[in-house]
């Protein structure tokens, strides 16, 4: 058994609403990764249904990767958009993560990832939403391994913190 430290990573790719922002928690069977993981899968909330993610039908990702979404489904296209290319995105991002050594293929089987995915409602674009959770996820999972950001990054911006959602006057 892989003896693994939680690995907690955070990335936002794109722009507008086909962007995507995750949250990722990598760690090992029988800690507390394990405990979280299965508990959400078993406790679905409306609107926030847990689901393991997949390459195609059948093939889930190693390591298994709970999918949660952070926005309640808001109608059909929401909901195919958070299931498909977001879902999809997630698990080519995490494969691709094993395949550069970021999550080490041997390990796989030890290890459990939650994935909290940020798709906007208002996502139309299949394709980018598709690339977007790709890449987001396989930055997440970097910067988990990487422990990043390094203290001095935040403490170099704490005075003007913004997000896509607000901006301070200045």
């Amino acid at each position: 058994m892989v003896v693994l430290a939680t690995q907690i990573g955070e990335s936002f790719v794109g722009e507008g609403p086909n962007a995507a922002h995750l949250n990722t928690v990598l760690g090992g069977r029988g800690g507390p990764v394990e405990t979280a993981w299965a508990s959400a899968l078993a406790h679905p909330t409306r609107g926030h249904t847990p689901f393991v993610a997949v390459l195609r039908p059948g093939l889930p990702v190693k390591p298994f990767t709970l999918f949660v979404n952070k926005a309640s489904l808001a109608g059909d296209r929401h909901a195919e958009m958070t299931w498909g290319p977001a879902q999809a995105g997630v698990a080519k991002g995490v494969a691709d993560a094993v395949g550069e050594g970021i999550i080490a293929a041997a390990a796989v089987d030890d290890l459990l990832l939650i994935a909290a995915v940020w798709v906007d409602p208002r996502a139309a674009d299949a394709q980018l939403v598709f690339t977007n959770n790709a890449h987001a996820t396989l930055e997440a999972l970097r910067a988990g391994r990487d422990r990043l950001p390094c203290i001095d990054e935040v403490l170099a911006v704490r005075q003007a913190p913004f997000n896509p959602f607000f901006k301070p006057a200045t």
